[in-house]
């Protein structure tokens, strides 16, 4: 997808649902980025929100809902990161 939108021309005919799932893959945290930015609540949000606008576009509030809720969690300091799994119990 972002091969597809690295001109101003591309991004001009580009859909706004193709533009949304480009924004998504900008701010996703991959598995690199992951413990370092677990815990950043603007990087946790902005994911969360992109998220939730692709859902909006395809007409599926019932998967952005909890995907928002989460990023006002993340902004307002009602959630925080699990232990990660592969740091979990250990004996």
């Amino acid at each position: 997808m972002s091969e597809t939108l690295s001109s101003p021309a591309a991004l001009s005919e580009a859909t706004t649902l193709e533009l949304a799932q480009a924004l998504v893959e900008r701010l996703s945290i991959n598995n690199q980025d992951w413990h370092r930015l677990k815990s950043n609540r603007k990087a946790r949000a902005l994911e969360q929100s992109a998220v939730a606008l692709v859902y909006l576009l395809k007409e599926n509030p019932e998967e952005a809902l909890p995907r928002l809720q989460q990023a006002v969690g993340w902004l307002d300091r009602s959630i925080s990161a699990p232990p990660c799994p592969s740091h979990g119990n250990r004996h």
